[in-house]
């Protein structure tokens, strides 16, 4: 009895397997079965046209719009969707398809062109048009805005051809701090090389001729050759700080090379390496950083080599900082600086390296003006600065 259970059993999965009117009922390995090489590479089969991309016969009347439960189907009518540029409010259907039969013969042509370069792999957007905005224009500060806790006796310091100065020794601190919301921070970039000696100097330099831009404050940093013009007072006379300065080529090829013309535009960014023949201590081989920000222009050096006198090295490299922070006010030019340095103590002990430090940073100030007042002059106010 199970022998024959199994035969006919047998019997009957043949036929459903390769019976021809069995294979054509069921269609268990014709075109509807579930995974096809056509569903593969996306493209429809030759006996199969998708509704949407199909030309209706003359005279025939416009296709409805299909609600069936196929995959394929389905899939047209999203594209269809995205096509007409919405979709519609119901939760269980997109808008219906647009009704290609009733155009006139050549928008229902351009209609079909369109649907037949549809790529089934991507979706189109119209975007729309792109808005560049313009830079705004920063209105000046005042010196106020920026320094609001000195006392008047201290702005008077500040407003005459000396400036305030302060000097202080190690474990000591700065006593001239920005508005926390003035963008300027020139403590964290001096104290970070541990100093031992710091000088800081503010002075505010009224307007002559016109009011001065970032740009003339950057091209007044770039005349390096005339540091070594500025002298100091000393002993009832002149005293020149720096024989000469020069700038570099680069820090390993440290050939001199000119000044360069003044510029147009302001740089993102620049470096630059100058050297300064100290009278006292021999040449100093400096970088300088020049960044331009928001309201001013940021300047900083360092040096990239240690500082000898004679055979002896007085100081390593990167142990003298400075950073000078120029910004045009309302009432005038805005120089703030601050800078520091380290030396071992047997050395510093035997110098009054407060008084030395003040005499060089003077220079450096009164190069940074004598610049300003030749743009003044040299440059006409007509002139925009751009950032490039």
């Amino acid at each position: 009895m199970i022998t024959r259970i199994a035969k006919f059993g047998f019997i009957l999965l043949f036929l459903c397997f390769f019976s021809p009117l069995w294979a054509q009922e069921f269609d268990f390995f014709g075109k509807n079965r579930f995974f096809t090489n056509d569903m593969l590479t996306k493209r429809p089969a030759p006996d199969d046209t998708a509704v949407l991309t199909q030309k209706p016969p003359a005279g025939a009347a416009a296709l409805p719009a299909e609600d069936t439960n196929s995959a394929e189907n389905a899939l047209h009518g999203k594209e269809a969707g995205i096509i007409a540029g919405s979709f519609s409010g119901e939760d269980d259907s997109f808008v219906e398809e647009p009704q290609i039969g009733a155009q006139s013969g050549a928008a229902a042509a351009a209609v079909t062109g369109d649907l037949d370069d549809f790529d089934d792999l991507m979706l189109y957007f119209e975007s729309s048009a792109l808005v560049f905005e313009a830079a705004p224009v920063l209105e000046s500060r005042s010196f106020n805005d920026i320094f609001p806790n000195l006392s008047v006796s201290q702005i008077r310091t500040v407003k005459s051809e000396r400036g305030l100065r302060n000097a202080f020794e190690k474990n000591e601190s700065p006593i001239l701090f920005p508005a926390q919301d003035s963008g300027i921070d020139l403590n964290d970039y001096v104290m970070n090389k541990k100093p031992s000696h710091i000088v800081e100097a503010l002075v505010l330099v009224p307007y002559v001729k016109r009011e001065l831009e970032m740009l003339d404050a950057y091209n007044a940093m770039r005349e390096i050759s005339a540091i070594k013009e500025h002298t100091i007072p000393y002993r009832n006379g002149q005293y020149k700080v720096f024989n000469d300065s020069t700038r570099l080529e680069n820090a390993k090829n440290r050939k001199p090379i000119p000044d360069p013309a003044p510029a147009d535009t302001l740089p993102y960014t620049e470096t630059l390496y100058l050297r300064l023949t100290d009278a006292t201590i021999g040449e100093l081989f400096i970088q300088g950083d020049i960044t331009p920000g928001l309201y001013g222009i940021t300047y900083s050096m360092t040096n990239f080599r240690d500082v000898n006198y004679s055979i002896f090295r007085v100081m390593k490299a990167q142990r003298f900082s400075a950073i000078i922070y120029v910004e045009p006010v309302k009432e005038g030019i805005l120089i703030y600086s601050m800078s520091g340095l380290y030396l071992p103590g047997f050395i510093a002990s035997r110098v009054n390296l407060p008084s030395n430090m003040n005499h060089r940073i003077t220079v450096l100030l009164n190069w940074i003006i004598d610049g300003l007042r030749r743009q003044e002059t040299e440059r006409e106010k007509s002139v925009p600065f751009a950032v490039h």
